[in-house]
């Protein structure tokens, strides 16, 4: 069975993946389930009519199960991981919020325009928190092997580190060295890269 993949399509370029954490998060989770998917990229910028038909908000990603057009990233992975059990990827609930604050810490830096609101502080500590996390339990966020919240995590360290370059000039400190390599480990031409 071959699972249909409404992803963004990048801003100029309809034939490329575009840069959405939550569409990257569900084509991660299929790889790692190892499920055949057709992936359709979508131009958000001229949304075709069939998919504003089965999917009126627009929103992606979206996935068909069953004659169904599902949306929503954690409703999506949470089908998957029914649906698909093996290899199982559910992250244990100890480290399940391991991380879940450092998008938002971002996402709050990114579009301070006052250097003195803290910020940037709470980003760092949110960061330094996972470091620690990583130092003690790593090299993924539960151990040994890759889980959910890896999935979820990768992306948006991603565009933490492209956005914030770009529109800050800032970078994730060197000292954070558990940090760094498991964005290494966790890039996603790393864990695409069999594609």
């Amino acid at each position: 069975m071959t699972l249909e993949v409404a992803v963004k399509a990048a801003a100029g370029a309809p034939d490329v993946l575009g840069d959405c954490p939550f569409c990257q998060r569900v084509l991660l989770t299929l790889e790692g389930k190892k499920v055949p998917y057709k992936l359709i990229l979508i131009n958000l910028s001229d949304k075709p009519k069939w998919f504003l038909e089965v999917n009126p908000e627009g929103k992606v990603p979206v996935v068909k199960f069953d004659d169904k057009w599902v949306s929503d990233s954690d409703v999506i992975v949470g089908i998957l991981e029914e649906k698909f059990p093996e290899p199982a990827l559910v992250t244990p609930s100890e480290f399940s919020s391991v991380g879940s604050k450092v998008f938002g810490a971002f996402v709050t830096f990114l579009k301070s325009k006052d250097p003195s609101d803290g910020s940037e502080q709470a980003l760092l500590a949110e960061l330094k928190a996972l470091d620690e996390h990583l130092k003690a339990h790593g090299p993924y966020v539960a151990g040994e092997k890759v889980t959910a919240v890896d999935l979820a995590l990768a992306p948006k360290l991603y565009h933490l580190d492209v956005a914030l370059g770009h529109f800050k000039k800032w970078t994730v400190p060197a000292d954070l060295t558990h940090l760094h390599k498991y964005k290494e480990r966790t890039t996603l031409t790393h864990m695409l890269g069999k594609r």
